[in-house]
């Protein structure tokens, strides 16, 4: 059997796996109800952060150093100390709305994977068998 690697959600008992290489992270602040996206790639062992956008600014949310505005949209590159990550920690509410994940410009909310109600969530690379479908619903 052959393995290709994918993005895992934990979150309590609930558990996913999506097979793709590359995927956007969005969600929205819960306060100023502005946008952000972050592009990952998952590579190898690790979440790899390409790019990221805000799409406007407010208290405490000044775009990073090196930031331009384009189109409505601030875009910049985090800092090289943190495009690496072997997971990333996400805190759910269902008092705001819930992060999207994006692949191939499609966005959906990530309750349709984990339950906002499972509590944090984690999401890490991961190998899943290549014949695998999409994670269950």
């Amino acid at each position: 059997m052959s393995w290709l690697f994918a993005l895992c959600l934990a979150a309590g008992n609930a558990h996913a796996e999506i097979p793709v290489h590359q995927f956007t992270l969005r969600w929205q602040h819960s306060i100023e109800k502005i946008d952000w996206e972050e592009d990952y790639v998952v590579a190898g062992n690790w979440l790899f952060l390409e790019s990221a956008r805000v799409r406007g600014s407010g208290a405490g949310m000044e775009p990073p150093a090196g930031s331009y505005y384009s189109k409505g949209v601030w875009r910049y590159r985090p800092a090289p100390d943190m495009r690496w990550s072997q997971s990333l920690l996400l805190t759910r509410s269902e008092f705001a709305r819930d992060y999207d994940i994006c692949i191939q410009g499609r966005c959906r909310p990530m309750a349709d994977w984990i339950p906002i109600a499972s509590g944090n969530t984690t999401l890490t690379p991961c190998k899943v068998a290549s014949n695998a479908g999409q994670s269950e619903r």
